[in-house]
C-alpha cells in the first residue's frame, strides 16, 4: 500500500567540519509509516536524525546539501527554516526521542514539571492540568506509581525508567513525525513489547509516523514497514522490511543478520567440577530509605534487593535478567560492597566481605571489578589510555613507568585493539572499543570476576557480539568468572552457563541456562521469554501468551517491616522455582523441597539457601 510522504529527505548531505558523515541520503516515510534506520555506530543514523529537527548544528555538524521536507498544510522545508521557526515544530509536530536519558533530562527539576512543560508550551494548559495530563502521560508508558514520580527527579529512577519518562515527554504532545533513537535500547524485553505496541497503538490512533534508529534487528522485525541500511554514511539497501529480511542483497546486510542474537541459538554446557565459589551471596538484603519525618512510623524503607542467595563458581558466567527496577543492578553494587548490604552475607574467594570498612576492603577490590553500561562515562576523558586501563593496578601495586607502558600493551592486544592506542584519549574510540578498554582496565589487576552490567545494551549487534566473544575467550585463557547482567535475553543465553531470573527483588528461577529458557517454571520467566522480539517479520502478529497476572511484593515499608518472601524449590538438577506455597499460581510444574543440608556457600546449592519464607 502505497501512503502519502509525511517526510521527504532528498540527497540530504551532513558533515562536521571536514568529514562527510552521510552522503547522498534519500528516503520518504509515509504517514503512519515506521521506516527503521539500522547500521553500526558511526553509519549516519544518529546524524540523520538530528539533521531531522536541526539539532545538528549544536553538534557541531551542518547540512551540506539536500533537503528535508515536512509534508502538510503548508509543506514544511526543514532544511531551511530558522531556529525560531524550528521551536514550533520540535516537541509539537516532531518529537524524539533520545538514546540517553540521563544527558537529555534536566538533573534539578522535578519529572513531573519536564514533562508538563512541553503541555504548557504547545497546549496551552494551566499548571495543573498540566500536571495531571503529565500523570497520564507517565501512566500512558507503564511507569509504576506515576502520581508519586512526579516530584521526584532523573537520579532516582533507574535507566529503564528514565526513558520511558522520556518517550512520555515525546508522545505528550502526539506528533505527526516521532524519531526514536535507540528508544528501547535502556529497556528490558516486557517494557520494550509494551513501548513498541505503545508506539503502534498511537500510529493506529492518530497516524502518527516514525522513524526508527536503531541496532536491534529483532526489533526491526516487529515495528517497521520499511528498512533503510546504511553503511558508513552510504544507503547499503532499503525496502520493505518482508523483502530486506528474507532477501538481503548487500553484503552488510547478510552479515547484520548473520550477527543478530537469536533466542535457543545455544548456550555453554553447565561446568562439569565447579570449584569453591569465587562469589556466594547468601539472603542479601539492601534498602533504601525514602522518606524521614519527625516520628518513627514515617520512616519508610523501599526494600530493592530482598533476601537474594546466588553462587559464582570459577570460570562461570552466570546472566542476570529482569525488568529495569527489579534490582539486578543494586544487587551488582551490593556484592561488590559499593553499595551497603542491610542484611546477608558475602563470600568473596571464600573470605567474608559483608561487613568489613572501605580500608579493609581495599586490598580485595582486585579480586572483583565492574564493567559498566556506559563506557564514556566510565574513563576520564582527560587520561591517556595507558593512564586509564593501568590504574586500577598502579592503586593496588606502584609500577615505574617502563613496566606501566608494557602491561598497557599487553592488555590492548588482550582486548583486541593495537598496542599504538596506548598513546590516545577515549574520545576517539568507538563505542565498542571504549567498551573493551573497560575491559581492559577490569583486567589490569587480574580479578577473579568481572561484573558486567548492561556491558554490551548500547553496541550495535557485530561490535556486541564481538564483545561478548572476547568475554568468552578471556574466560577460557584466565579463568575469570562472570555476573553478566542484561535485559537480552538472546545474549545472556550464548554466554552465560546458568541463569538467574531476578524479579520485585528477589531471585524466582534459577538454573542450567538451557534448563530454565528451554523450560522455564516461573510464570514471570514465561512472560519474559515470550516477549523477546524475534528477528522474523513474518511473526510480528504472532499472539502473545495469556499469563496470569503476578502480584509483586510491597517494597515500600515501614522500616520495622520487611516484603514478604518465596521459598526456592527444587524442580530438576540444579533448576530452582521461587513459591509462595505448592498451590501458587506463579509456579508451574510439580516442585520438590531441597533439603537444606549443604554448607552455605557450596557452588552447586547456594540457590536453596536464601528466599526464606518471611523475615
Amino acid at each position: 500500500m502505497t501512503r502519502a510522504p509525511l517526510l521527504t529527505v532528498d540527497n540530504l548531505c551532513l558533515n562536521f567540519g571536514s568529514h562527510a558523515a552521510v552522503r547522498n541520503l534519500s528516503f520518504d516515510i509515509g504517514k503512519g509509516e515506521t521506516v527503521a534506520l539500522v547500521g553500526e555506530s558511526g553509519s549516519g543514523k544518529s546524524a540523520t536524525a538530528l539533521a531531522v529537527l536541526r539539532l545538528i548544528e549544536r553538534e557541531g555538524g551542518h547540512i551540506a546539501s539536500g533537503r528535508i521536507t515536512l509534508h502538510g498544510a503548508p509543506d514544511l522545508p526543514l532544511s531551511t527554516l530558522t531556529e525560531r521557526q524550528m521551536q514550533a515544530v520540535r516537541g509539537n509536530r516532531v518529537s524524539m526521542v533520545f538514546q540517553e536519558p540521563m544527558t537529555a533530562l534536566n538533573p534539578v527539576m522535578p519529572l513531573g514539571e519536564q514533562v508538563a512543560e512541553v503541555l504548557q508550551l504547545h497546549q496551552g494548559l494551566d499548571p495543573a492540568a498540566a500536571r495531571r495530563a503529565a500523570a497520564e502521560a507517565l501512566a500512558r508508558v507503564k511507569i509504576p506509581e506515576p502520581e508519586r514520580r512526579l516530584d521526584q527527579y532523573p537520579h532516582e529512577l533507574s535507566g529503564g525508567l528514565r526513558q520511558r519518562v522520556m518517550i512520555a515527554m515525546a508522545l505528550a504532545c502526539r506528533p505527526d513525525l516521532l524519531i526514536a533513537d535507540e528508544p528501547t535500547t535502556a529497556l528490558d524485553v516486557t517494557t520494550q513489547a509494551e513501548i513498541l505496541a505503545l508506539i503502534r497503538g498511537l500510529q493506529d490512533e492518530i497516524g502518527m509516523a516514525v522513524l526508527f534508529i536503531t541496532h536491534d534487528m529483532g526489533v526491526v522485525a516487529k515495528i517497521a514497514d520499511q528498512v533503510v541500511v546504511l553503511k558508513r554514511g552510504e544507503k547499503a539497501e532499503d525496502g520493505p522490511v518482508d523483502e530486506v529480511f528474507s532477501r538481503p542483497r548487500a553484503r552488510y546486510t547478510q552479515q547484520l543478520m548473520a550477527a543478530t542474537p537469536k533466542l535457543g541459538s545455544g548456550a555453554p554446557e553447565p561446568l562439569r567440577r565447579p570449584g569453591a565459589p569465587v562469589l556466594a551471596v547468601e539472603d542479601l538484603s539492601v534498602r533504601f530509605p525514602v522518606r524521614r519525618g519527625l516520628h518513627r512510623r514515617n520512616h519508610l524503607d523501599y526494600h530493592a534487593v530482598n533476601g537474594v542467595s546466588l553462587s559464582i563458581a570459577p570460570g562461570e558466567t552466570l546472566g542476570l535478567v529482569g525488568e529495569s527496577g527489579c534490582g539486578k543492578s543494586t544487587l551488582a553494587r551490593a556484592v561488590l560492597r559499593l553499595v551497603a548490604p542491610s542484611g546477608g552475607k558475602i563470600h568473596l574467594d571464600g573470605q567474608e566481605i559483608s561487613g568489613l570498612d572501605s580500608a579493609a576492603m581495599r586490598p580485595l577490590r582486585q579480586r572483583a571489578q565492574m564493567v559498566f553500561q556506559d563506557p564514556f562515562a566510565s574513563l576520564n576523558p582527560r587520561m591517556s589510555v595507558r593512564d586509564l586501563i593501568t590504574e586500577p593496578a598502579q592503586i593496588h601495586k606502584h609500577m615505574s613507568r617502563r613496566i606501566r607502558r608494557a602491561l598497557a600493551e599487553d592488555l590492548l592486544t588482550k582486548v583486541g585493539l593495537e598496542p599504538d592506542a596506548a598513546d590516545r584519549f577515549p574520545h576517539q574510540f568507538s563505542g565498542g572499543q571504549r567498551q573493551r578498554l573497560c575491559i581492559a582496565r577490569a583486567l589490569s589487576v587480574r580479578p577473579a570476576l568481572i561484573v558486567a552490567d548492561e556491558a554490551v545494551s548500547a553496541l550495535d549487534v557485530s561490535v556486541a557480539r564481538q564483545v561478548t566473544d572476547l568475554m568468552a575467550r578471556l574466560q577460557t585463557e584466565d579463568g575469570v568468572s562472570f555476573l553478566f547482567i542484561s535485559h537480552d535475553i538472546a545474549v545472556v543465553e550464548r554466554v552465560s552457563h546458568r541463569v538467574a531470573v531476578m524479579w520485585a527483588g528477589q531471585i524466582v528461577e534459577t538454573g542450567p541456562t538451557k534448563a530454565v529458557l528451554l523450560n522455564p517454571q516461573h510464570a514471570y520467566t514465561r512472560r519474559l521469554l515470550s516477549a523477546v522480539p524475534v528477528p522474523d517479520p513474518a511473526r510480528r502478529f504472532d499472539p502473545r501468551p495469556d499469563f496470569p497476572s503476578l502480584q509483586p511484593p510491597d517494597l515500600l515499608l515501614p522500616t520495622d517491616q520487611s516484603p514478604l518472601r518465596a521459598r526456592m524449590l527444587e524442580v530438576a538438577n540444579g533448576h530452582f522455582v521461587a513459591a509462595h506455597d505448592q498451590a501458587s499460581p506463579l509456579l508451574f510444574g510439580t516442585p520438590r523441597v531441597v533439603p537444606q543440608t549443604t554448607a552455605p556457600g557450596a557452588a552447586t546449592t547456594s540457590e536453596s539457601h536464601g528466599l526464606l519464607d518471611r523475615v
